[in-house]
């Protein structure tokens, strides 16, 4: 194994319960892949520009498109933030700001816990 998910609080868990089996499977095969390879294929995971770190993970299914926000922790470990489907071609500010605000959230735990 190359890397090790994780998620903070509930907010992919959430998105993804609400999901058709099959999408859940798309899923569940993109993060294996992120598990897996050294280099992940932008096509499945890319850095956000104008971002502080945050990735987002790209799961399509038939026409629908899905993104998982997502950051690096301690280089082998990708800790899941939010989650949401995507319909247009700009991803939702709100979307971003939560992703930031839940990965400050994150370090600010862990470093709290040290």
């Amino acid at each position: 194994m190359v890397r090790k998910v994780e998620f903070h609080k509930s907010y992919f868990i959430d998105f993804y319960v609400k999901q058709p089996k099959k999408v859940q499977a798309k899923i569940e095969y993109v993060l294996a892949l992120i598990k897996q390879v050294d280099r992940v294929p932008e096509k499945f995971l890319k850095h956000l520009t104008g971002t502080d770190g945050i990735y987002e993970i790209r799961v399509e299914y038939q026409s629908n498109i899905f993104r998982i926000f997502c950051f690096f922790y301690k280089n082998r470990l990708v800790i899941l933030l939010n989650a949401f489907q995507k319909k247009s071609q700009k991803i939702p500010k709100k979307e971003i700001d939560l992703a930031e605000r839940l990965k400050k959230e994150y370090l600010n735990l862990k470093k709290s816990i040290r």
